[in-house]
């Protein structure tokens, strides 16, 4: 294995939609940074160390590259990057998922490119105030800069980091994550919802569903059917609603019976 580098000063960024902008503005002040996305132009700032549309050559010749393109696009991605990159570059992807990048990554990559997984725990709506607090995942795959970058994002950027496997990532967020974005479709289908006479858990409910309202279709279909553990989560929570549906419509002819069975005691 290659000796990884000390530092890492150019990062490079292929995808540059919402999720793209957002990491571009909290790394620009610690990063010369450029960036590949024909559909995205790159928007500049001032306020850091640069914001440089680049092309796929160029991307290639970062110290570290970040790929926030659609998890399906991942290996599409892989195939044109991988020739540009240099020994002991590091890449990494911020998929709502980690089995299948992982394992495309490991497949579509040099030997001599080190590769970590990370899942932020977040998105746009919810970093609008910061991201300070919030909570990534960072899965090593290949290579020795899972730590540095950790201790990066922790220190620097001040994020919660959680040291996980891409199994037991896509294991736990199937239930958080898959369970919140189903939930939130489903409200969002049965608008329009209360607004005025609401209760305090329906406010919270409603702020979760606001959260993932405009995810981009392409995120929810990852979530739901880019984690192989997602449908057993659905599966076990559509049979219990279910079964509450059930008990419920049962639930008058239970008490009805209920009462005659009193009134035939005696007195």
């Amino acid at each position: 294995m290659h000796t990884p580098r000390k530092t890492v000063t150019s990062i490079g960024i292929i995808g540059f939609g919402a999720f793209g902008r957002l990491m571009a503005h909290h790394l620009q002040p610690h990063f010369r940074l450029r960036v590949f996305d024909p559909d995205q132009p790159a928007q500049f700032d001032d306020s850091g160390k640069g914001l440089v549309p680049g092309d796929i050559a160029e991307i290639g010749a970062c110290d570290l590259v970040i790929l926030a393109v659609p998890v399906g696009a991942v290996p599409s991605a892989l195939a044109v990057l991988a020739p540009h990159l240099r020994a002991g570059a590091i890449v990494l992807d911020v998929g709502s998922v980690k089995i299948a990048p992982a394992l495309a990554m490991q497949a579509g990559l040099p030997d001599h490119v080190e590769i970590v997984g990370t899942h932020p725990l977040f998105g746009p709506q919810s970093a609008r105030k910061g991201i300070r607090g919030l909570k990534i995942a960072i899965c090593p795959i290949r290579g020795r800069s899972a730590g540095r970058i950790a201790a990066f994002l922790r220190r620097v950027l001040g994020l919660d980091v959680i040291m996980t496997t891409p199994d037991a990532l896509d294991r736990e967020v199937a239930l958080a994550q898959g369970l919140t974005h189903l939930i939130a479709k489903i409200l969002v289908q049965m608008e329009p919802l209360p607004r005025r006479m609401t209760t305090a858990s329906f406010d919270l409910l409603m702020q979760a569903t606001e959260m993932v309202r405009y995810d981009a279709p392409n995120v929810f279909l990852a979530i739901e059917r880019g984690n192989p553990h997602a449908r057993a989560v659905r599966d076990r929570f559509f049979a219990l609603a279910e079964e509450m549906r059930l008990h419920l419509d049962d639930a008058p002819r239970q008490a009805l019976e209920v009462a005659k069975d009193e009134a035939m005691q005696p007195a």
